[in-house]
């Protein structure tokens, strides 16, 4: 009963109270006062800030941040390796000689040299307890030589894939091991991506300095102890668990650029449900690592290529502006010259048109001046600035409009404050105390064909690159466009010859000067002759013999530039802008690519 009236009487004192106060607001002073009711009964509600996302299309690039956040530039990680000979039903029946043996670039299949390992990750005394696979007994993974030109040389870089029962490293199941053999320094392939990390709208790579350990129980007696094979830079690898570690749709398309010019390939770029779709054509131009419907794909091939489409509809309606200029700005300034037509990948959300650069492969960056330096060939006469990316139709209609250009050299500028020599040279400063240590010392020493000193300066040459290849972008902005030279043919008793026409951003007239020489140095000339905006000649039939022949552009401001074709001698040096050209004593024309 008491619990009764308790209850009874609080319901009366709550109903009182509320009754006082609104009389209390419909006095004069309440009312003077603007006080609102209800918001003494209910506090106020704020608003919900929604960001609209209905526009996909225009959705900027985000990269996951937080996976980098516990990276620590100047650490290593040791694996250890046991090599077992497998068989051949998972063809990975290699011992390790025939793995370390094989040459990529020699063989059509990528599953010839293929080895079963253990791996086990620790620290300098051996595995830990703590780490992938500790105590494994069975082999946990596979492991097989990566890249094309370095798998022929003395050391190699691997590629190690953890199987379904071994778990994960780091949230990855593939580990890629590169050495670097042409980097003496060890440390641009990572300065890019440890670059590429602070940068917004694009994606980086997770990088691991990694020092490797092998024991090879394929010889006969199998070996007992582990030798020690270096220093390597573990790099990750893009594809469907990248893209869901980095946010991204694991989902979508994923392409990895084998030689991709952005043309359309009719005959390889196919539908994968086209009667005449043949996927080893089709990776030859585009690696697939993702998505297998291509049907937008080739619906943006067919748009690039599409003249009578002005490249600003095609370009808003398939690029993202921020993500496309940062890539551009940031290759052209670290002087990444070898991402015309491949070491990128184009990716796109499952239900998105747009199409978004994520870089690949760094490892001869930042290499203008020191690639002099170790006695290494000097660059192509078009390889800076825009110049490099004129061969590839996408990059050449962009750049052909103003506003464009505009664009990239305010991304440029932009990066410019960002890639300054005081922060290339503190991280640079933090890889050395890594780099110096084992670079120097067997097994790599062996082949770094560089003293100390040499080394020393390799890394000295690096913070001022960013600054040269910027002022080879500028002289790019008023220079002639390269252009390709057209096989010759015969037409009675003449010879034809034609090439592209060159391409100058500010409208000057053009004048090619046609030469024809016995050699390929040009000392002895046998035919020569200037034309303003003609890209065709006509000349009498040359009598047997070998001749070379080049074409250079020179505008009105008397700047000059050479063709996108290279002639490589018997010794494999390069010679920019000139073709090879053969006649017999029929009078059949053969060139380089038909002797």
């Amino acid at each position: 009963m008491k619990k009764l009236l308790g209850t009874i009487f609080g319901t009366l004192l709550a109903v009182f109270l509320l009754y006082f106060t609104l009389i209390s607001l419909s006095s004069p002073e309440a009312v003077d006062k603007n006080i609102n009711v209800a918001t003494l009964i209910a506090p106020p509600v704020t608003p919900v800030v929604v960001e609209d996302t209905s526009g996909i299309e225009s959705l900027p690039l985000e990269d996951n941040k937080g996976l980098y956040e516990f990276d620590d530039p100047s650490s290593i990680v040791y694996m250890y390796i046991t090599v077992r000979k497998g068989d051949d039903s998972n063809n990975t029946n290699s011992t390790w000689g025939e793995v370390n043996d094989f040459t990529k670039w020699l063989n059509d299949s990528l599953e010839v040299g293929k080895a079963e390992v253990i791996l086990q990750v620790g620290d300098e005394n051996g595995p830990l307890p703590t780490e992938l696979g500790y105590g494994a007994t069975v082999p946990n993974a596979t492991i097989q030589i990566r890249g094309n030109s370095t798998s022929a040389m003395p050391q190699k870089s691997y590629k190690i894939e953890l199987r379904q029962s071994a778990g994960e490293w780091r949230g990855q199941t593939t580990i890629n091991l590169n050495k670097h053999i042409f980097d003496p320094t060890r440390a641009r392939n990572k300065l890019s991506f440890d670059l590429l990390k602070e940068l917004p709208d694009i994606t980086s790579l997770r990088t691991q300095y990694v020092r490797l350990f092998v024991k090879d129980e394929t010889t006969n007696p199998p070996k007992i102890t582990y030798v020690d094979y270096g220093l390597f830079t573990q790099i990750e690898q893009p594809n469907k668990k990248f893209l869901r570690n980095h946010l991204l749709d694991p989902n979508g398309q994923l392409y990895k650029a084998t030689f991709f010019e952005f043309l359309r390939y009719p005959e390889e770029i196919r539908a994968a449900d086209d009667p005449l779709y043949d996927e080893a054509a089709f990776s030859r131009i585009l690696e697939i690592k993702g998505n297998k419907d291509h049907t937008k794909l080739i619906q943006m091939l067919d748009d690039v290529n599409n003249d009578n489409i002005p490249i600003e509809q095609t370009f808003e309606k398939y690029f993202n502006a921020d993500n496309y200029f940062t890539w551009m700005a940031f290759n052209i300034l670290v002087g990444s010259l070898d991402t015309q037509a491949q070491n990128f990948y184009l990716y796109s959300p499952k239900n998105s048109n747009t199409w978004y650069f994520l870089p690949w492969d760094y490892d001869g960056d930042l290499f203008r001046q020191g690639r002099l330096f170790v006695g290494g060939n000097p660059y192509d006469e078009f390889e800076y600035g825009v110049a490099n990316y004129w061969g590839v139709v996408l990059h050449r209609r962009v750049l052909t409009a103003e506003r464009y250009r505009q664009m990239l050299d305010a991304k440029m500028n932009e990066m410019m404050l960002f890639l300054t020599p005081e922060r290339l040279k503190e991280m640079l400063d933090g890889y050395k105390q890594v780099t110096s240590l084992y670079s120097l010392k067997s097994p790599d020493t062996q082949l770094l064909n560089m003293t100390p000193e040499g080394f020393d300066q390799q890394y000295e040459l690096i913070p001022s690159e960013i600054q040269a290849n910027y002022d080879l972008y500028v002289r790019s902005l008023s220079d002639p466009m390269p252009f390709f030279l057209v096989d010759p043919e015969r037409e009675g008793d003449s010879l034809v010859f034609d090439w592209g026409e060159s391409y100058d951003f500010r409208s000057q007239n053009i004048t090619y000067k046609f030469q024809i020489s016995r050699d390929w140095a040009f000392e002895n000339i046998v035919y020569e002759q200037s034309l303003e905006n003609f890209t065709t000649l006509t000349i009498d039939m040359l009598e047997s013999g070998s001749y070379f022949w080049r074409v250079t552009a020179t505008n009105e401001d008397g700047k000059t530039q050479y063709p996108f074709d290279v002639y490589m001698d018997a010794d494999r040096n390069p010679h920019s802008g000139l073709k090879y050209l053969f006649i017999d004593i029929d009078g059949n024309i053969l060139t380089e690519a038909k002797r």
